[in-house]
């Protein structure tokens, strides 16, 4: 089976249908696959005037599903590795506006927006996925980083903090002054810390059919949950809703659940202060 994914469309998908107004930069290249790949993009409204085209494969990947929905993904980046920082206009970096960064893009690209949008006054969510290496000084310019419990034990080897996803939220929170560091324990939920605060929210029970893309779903949800002005543990809340809805259908995207589905059953979950 062929479906539409990639970390940035994947995360801008899910933060339309939870009600954010969003636009994509990146880009695809000019073959059959891109259409696909843009297609429910199109559909839910996202602006898609940032996404090049170019002379590159679209990007790809292979993924494996066992019994249990759990996955192993294989990740071509294509046309990703073309992607241009510099088609970010000015104009849409400012209080207003929430940037969100993952790791299928090139790490200089990801500088370049970082460093830009922290000047203008953006709010920076960095999806730390795939696991590469981070300098604590580009940690440093974020307001909220999100990492699985795989990727928090290779930013604690690297920036030596204790292993184990509470013991890296609690010490990172305290390194990063001001910085939200959340930890996505798939059927274990979440937990997150910020300077001394710290906060759990439990995953409810869903049938799982294939966790693929669940965690973009998680970190698209977050972002537009923080864009329509919700605090921290709310915003949990909603993402865990959606995080978990994502698990019920195949594929990366087509699972990705609306807002009000993701408000009734974050309705029945409760953000625990830790």
């Amino acid at each position: 089976m062929l479906y539409p994914g990639g970390k940035g469309a994947n995360q801008a998908l899910a933060a339309a249908r939870a009600g954010a107004r969003v636009h994509l930069y990146g880009a695809v290249g000019r073959d059959t696959f891109a259409a696909d790949a843009l297609a429910l993009l199109t559909r839910e409204g996202v602006d898609l005037r940032g996404v090049a085209r170019v002379d590159a494969a679209t990007g790809c990947a292979s993924i494996h599903v066992d019994e249990n929905g759990d996955n192993c993904i294989v990740a071509v980046a294509g046309a990703n590795a073309c992607a241009d920082p510099a088609a970010v206009p000015d104009e849409v970096l400012g209080s207003n506006t929430l940037v969100m960064l993952q790791h299928e893009l090139p790490d200089a690209a990801n500088a370049a927006v970082l460093t830009r949008s922290r000047a203008r006054g953006a709010r920076i969510v960095l999806n730390a996925s795939p696991a590469r290496e981070v300098s604590g000084e580009r940690l440093r310019l974020l307001d909220t980083l999100i990492v699985n419990a795989d990727e928090a034990d290779a930013l604690a080897t690297a920036h030596g903090w204790p292993a184990g996803p509470r013991a890296l939220a609690a010490a990172a929170a305290r390194s990063l002054p001001g910085v939200a560091i959340v930890v996505t324990l798939g059927a274990d939920g979440v937990i997150a810390a910020r300077d001394d605060d710290a906060w759990q929210v439990a995953a409810p029970v869903v049938h799982v059919v294939d966790t693929t893309g669940a965690g973009d779903v998680f970190a698209g949800t977050l972002a537009a949950a923080y864009d329509a002005g919700r605090n921290l543990p709310d915003a949990l809340r909603l993402a865990v809703a959606a995080g978990s809805l994502a698990c019920t259908s195949p594929g990366a995207q087509a699972g990705a659940p609306d807002g009000d589905a993701i408000r009734r059953l974050a309705a029945g979950l409760e953000t625990r202060r830790q």
